[in-house]
C-alpha cells in the first residue's frame, strides 16, 4: 500500500469516526429522548404553580389534621394507593418537602406500615426519574466525554452496590442527585432498585416513627424536630452501615493490592 493511500485511509477513518461521534451527539439530543425528562420538569413547574409544595408543611398537617385521618378512615384502601402514588409523584419531580410526605406516612398508617408505603412509593419515585435521566442524557454524556466517563463509570461499577448504599444510608447529597447520578454511570436498574429500598429504610422509619407520634406533638403544642437524623443517637448507627457497606470495597482493593 502506498503512502498515499495510508493517509487517504486514515483520514476516511478519523472522518467517519468523526461523523459517527456526530451523529451519536445528535441521536443522544433526540426530542423524544429527552420527553419523559421535559414532562417530569413540567411537573415540577406545575406543582409550584399550584403551591402544592406549601402543602408539605408541619403546618398544612396541624390544620389539615382532623381532615386527613377522616379521608383514610373512610377511604382506607383509596388512600394507601394514593398515598404511594403522591409519595412516587413527589420523588419522580423532585419536589421540595418530601420529609413531610414521610411523617404524613406515619401519622396516617402507623410507623411499620407508613413506613413500607413510604420506601415503595420513594423507590417507584426514583425509578422514574433514574430512567428518564438515564434515557434522556446517558448517551450525549458518553459522547460528549469519551474515555472520561468511561474511566469514571468503570470505577463506580465495581463497587456500585456499597457506594450507592452508603449515599442512601448517609444523606449527604440530595435525593434527586443521588437519582440521577447513577444514571450516566451505567449503574443496572436492579443495583439502583435494591440499593434505593435497603438504603433508604433506616432513615425512612425514623421520620414515620416521628409521624406516628405527631397526634401527641400537636396536641402538646410542639413542633417535630426533622432534624433529629443528625443527632448522634440515629447518624451514628447509620455511619456504621454506612462503614459496613464499604467493607466489599475495602476487600476488593487489599485483594487486588496483594
Amino acid at each position: 500500500m502506498t503512502e498515499s493511500s495510508t493517509t487517504e485511509t486514515t483520514g476516511n477513518k478519523i472522518a467517519d469516526d468523526t461523523q459517527s461521534a456526530a451523529n451519536a451527539q445528535k441521536s443522544a439530543l433526540s426530542p423524544w429522548r429527552i420527553l419523559p425528562l421535559v414532562l417530569l420538569v413540567g411537573g415540577l413547574i406545575g406543582a409550584f404553580a399550584m403551591d402544592f409544595h406549601y402543602y408539605l408543611s408541619f403546618e398544612s398537617l396541624q390544620e389539615n389534621r382532623s381532615a386527613i385521618m377522616q379521608w383514610k378512615q373512610d377511604n382506607y384502601t383509596i388512600s394507601t394507593f394514593a398515598y404511594v402514588l403522591a409519595y412516587g409523584v413527589a420523588t419522580a419531580i423532585s419536589l421540595p418537602g418530601a420529609i413531610w410526605l414521610t411523617i404524613a406516612g406515619g401519622f396516617m398508617f402507623g410507623a411499620i406500615k407508613g413506613g413500607l408505603l413510604v420506601l415503595f412509593g420513594a423507590t417507584l419515585g426514583a425509578v422514574i426519574i433514574f430512567l428518564a435521566a438515564r434515557y434522556a442524557f446517558a448517551d450525549f454524556f458518553h459522547a460528549k466525554c469519551g474515555t472520561t466517563i468511561l474511566k469514571m463509570e468503570t470505577g463506580f461499577q465495581e463497587n456500585a452496590f456499597s457506594y450507592l448504599l452508603v449515599l442512601r444510608f448517609v444523606p449527604l447529597f440530595p435525593f434527586w442527585l443521588v437519582n440521577i447520578v447513577p444514571a450516566f454511570l451505567g449503574v443496572s436498574v436492579r443495583t439502583f432498585v435494591i440499593t434505593t429500598f435497603f438504603g433508604i429504610m433506616p432513615g425512612t422509619f425514623v421520620y414515620s416513627s416521628l409521624g406516628n407520634g405527631l397526634g401527641h406533638i400537636i396536641d402538646k403544642g410542639g413542633v417535630p424536630d426533622i432534624s433529629m437524623i443528625w443527632s448522634p443517637e440515629i447518624l451514628v448507627p447509620l455511619l456504621g452501615l454506612a462503614l459496613l457497606a464499604l467493607i466489599p470495597v475495602a476487600y476488593r482493593k487489599l485483594k487486588k493490592s496483594q
